[in-house]
């Protein structure tokens, strides 16, 4: 029996932000290089972060949230490896364990909330980047469906002076589930997340 791994299916293009649906660009055995941010106009560094090398039985993808607030007022709650519930709505408790949320190799674990396919998620902080707003984090452990889990966040002035947020993600197809099964669950919590943040740095202003 399938073993159910998404919440819903939602449209790729509301509320102002859109999934970036992967563009192969080269093939090397059976690793497929992934730019999520094609016919996008974004710094070097932005698609540098959000291209991926994706194995077998792994998917990747990416949402943009656009953000009509200075990109300083933004990084102020995306940063926060050690209080990601200021935005995160499926995130129940956080708590460091190793580090002080501050540098790469940093270890948090993650309690979420009821009624989705996990318990726990333990998290190293890969990148933490306060210059060009980037962060990133992947899931070493926990209890929960998503093996090989990594995220990246980046955030880039848009012309209107507010911020646009591009967060990607790979991670491994879990058994009984299908690739696009998949990507639909986690494009909903990401996207999800993106739409409180958007929130919280409205009523911050």
């Amino acid at each position: 029996m399938r073993s159910p791994v998404q919440l819903h299916h939602s449209s790729d293009a509301t509320n102002g932000f859109h999934t970036l649906q992967s563009t192969h660009d080269q093939t090397d055995g059976l690793i497929k290089r992934v730019c999520l941010t094609r016919g996008m106009h974004v710094p070097e560094h932005v698609a540098m972060h959000h291209t991926h090398d994706v194995g077998p039985d792994q998917c990747c993808s990416s949402v943009v949230q656009m953000i009509h607030a200075p990109v300083e007022s933004v990084w102020a709650l995306v940063r926060r490896f050690d209080n990601p519930k200021v935005y995160k709505n499926f995130i129940r408790q956080c708590r460091i364990v190793q580090g002080d949320g501050l540098h790469a190799g940093d270890l948090r674990e993650v309690m979420v909330v009821s009624g989705l396919p996990a318990v726990s998620s333990t998290e190293r902080l890969e990148i933490l980047d306060e210059e060009r707003h980037v962060i990133s984090f992947s899931v070493v452990g926990g209890d929960h469906r998503l093996e090989n889990y990594r995220s990246v966040t980046t955030l880039h002035a848009s012309d209107d002076e507010g911020t646009v947020v591009v967060e990607s993600y790979i991670v491994d197809v879990p058994p009984g589930n299908t690739e696009e099964e998949t990507v639909s669950f986690v494009d909903t919590i990401v996207r999800c997340n993106l739409q409180s943040l958007a929130r919280s740095c409205t009523n911050r202003q």
